[in-house]
């Protein structure tokens, strides 16, 4: 792809609740596409609604992008030609912007009321008509105005559409044409003098020179509108007057058909950070959601996909959420992108409180890196971690009744017995000579080396399941071993 001036596009969400995946993924694709044409990411916050927006949120956000590694060229703690980033510190703007397409004949003041507009969209809803507004102000008389000015009534701005079809080409979808009755003249200032989404999402475009705008498909009803206030802006002389070029990326979809929405558990960006999925994994899979590098490739680097991304090769289907999926190709990333050293280091958050259930103190450093390379091939995210690793710095082992029921089937007392004895007679406290311990004391009993390793788990580590048992056995030392195997042979005979 060419382009006649320098590519600018923006990432510019609403500081309104915990950053969702959604989100990340729209932010994903534009800065993927900046990247791939060596063009400009504009990171804007759209803070006009007081009610809504909070401080918190917009931290979060910041935070957020900071975490995926989705580096911006020009927005907050950067600045840029184009400042202030934040809408809630250009209203001096946008209100010069309303005045002066009112002036123009763009845009007009509307004087209905909020009864008035429903009872008109339900008597066009039963009639079969388009239910949109039915340009009742457009062209009132002088004399209409002052008589609704004089009866106090509150008025909106509503920006004039065009009588004639918008056609664009979407990125994404190819050619669409907007017939007018079904684009009508809508609002962009409200009755208290505030500006709506509807005016200072193009009006920041147009002073921002964005020449590609690529955001979700739930906003594709909305580009003729903005198509239309474009090409008025262009006329009284805001902005460079370049119409940008739009692709609406599909769909994610939950459960079932249902649009993943900001109330799905699923949705939050927090829950995966505090999960520890990488910021690789996690961006890995949502570039799944709409495009692929390869047929046969799910798992790539984000290098790889600024490499590859074409805006045209996103599939304009909905695509939907698959958890377990984006946690296999987060334990890959894990596997096969992380060295040794930064895998323990990605770790140490969920080796200390709030996570960690044993005591400070009782962490130690040298012990984890022993077993560091083998818990990296089985955690699916970081935070499993934790639970891998437990046995080696709690004074006991956890109690999982499950598993005590799982492993201390009848039986498995004599069992545990001889694995004790022989563990006691080991002098070359080493995984090797452990393992032949415990598979001869299977043997005693016509156990192979799986069935009698179990009660031996269990009563170490308190799980059926971990890392490989004479590897933890054998850092976890002669003396806490064999005591916590007296435990358990203490409480079957009890």
């Amino acid at each position: 792809m060419t382009s006649p001036t320098p590519l600018r596009v923006r990432f510019c969400p609403s500081p309104t609740g915990n950053p969702h995946v959604g989100l990340v993924r729209t932010a994903l694709f534009n800065w993927a596409f900046a990247r791939h044409h060596g063009g400009t990411m504009v990171f804007r916050i759209e803070d006009t609604d007081a009610a809504r927006d909070s401080e918190e949120s917009y931290q979060a956000l910041l935070d957020a992008m900071r975490w995926l590694g989705l580096t911006w060229d020009e927005g907050p703690e950067k600045g840029g030609p184009h400042a202030p980033y934040r809408q809630s510190q250009r209203m001096d703007i946008y209100a010069d912007v309303a005045e002066r397409l009112l002036a123009a004949g763009h845009a007009y003041r509307c004087y209905c009321t909020a009864d008035e507009l429903e009872a008109r969209r339900e008597a066009a809803r039963k009639a079969g008509r388009p239910s949109g507004y039915e340009g009742t102000c457009r062209a009132l008389t002088k004399a209409q105005i002052a008589a609704h000015e004089a009866e106090g009534r509150p008025s909106i701005v509503r920006f004039r559409m065009p009588d004639e079809p918008i056609t664009f080409t979407d990125l994404v979808r190819g050619e669409l044409t907007f017939t007018p009755e079904n684009v009508p003249d809508y609002g962009i200032v409200r009755a208290n003098g505030a500006p709506l989404y509807t005016l200072v999402n193009p009006v920041d475009d147009a002073l921002m020179e964005i020449t590609h705008v690529l955001r979700g498909e739930d906003l594709l009803s909305s580009t003729p509108r903005q198509i239309a206030l474009y090409r008025a802006l262009a006329e009284i002389g805001v902005g460079g007057g370049t119409v940008p070029a739009f692709g609406h990326l599909p769909y994610v979809l939950g459960e079932g058909t249902k649009k993943l929405s900001k109330r799905d558990p699923q949705s939050s960006l927090n829950l995966y950070r505090d999960r520890g999925f990488l910021p690789s994994g996690l961006l890995n899979y949502l570039a799944l959601l709409g495009w692929s590098l390869a047929e046969d490739r799910d798992v790539f680097s984000l290098e790889e996909m600024v490499a590859a991304f074409d805006i045209s090769a996103v599939n304009a289907n909905p695509a939907r959420f698959d958890l377990k999926k984006c946690e296999a190709i987060n334990a890959t990333h894990i596997r096969e992108h992380l060295s040794t050293e930064e895998f323990a280091e990605a770790c140490r958050p969920w080796l200390r409180a709030p996570y960690a259930p044993w005591k400070p103190e009782a962490y130690d450093p040298e012990a984890f890196a022993k077993l560091a390379p083998l818990a990296q091939t089985r955690v699916t995210v970081l935070s499993d971690i934790t639970d891998n690793v437990d046995f080696l710095f709690l004074d006991e082992p956890v109690a999982d009744e499950q598993s005590w029921a799982k492993a201390m089937k009848p039986g498995a007392g004599d069992v545990l017995a001889s694995a004790r004895a022989n563990l006691g007679a080991v002098e070359d406290w080493t995984a090797d000579a452990l393992k032949a311990a415990v598979l001869a004391a299977g043997e005693e009993h016509g156990l192979k080396l799986g069935k009698a390793q179990a009660p031996v788990r269990v009563a170490v580590t308190g799980r059926t399941v971990g890392l490989p048992l004479f590897e933890s056995l054998e850092t976890l030392g002669r003396r806490r071993t064999l005591s916590r195997i007296d435990a358990a042979l203490a409480r079957l005979s009890g």
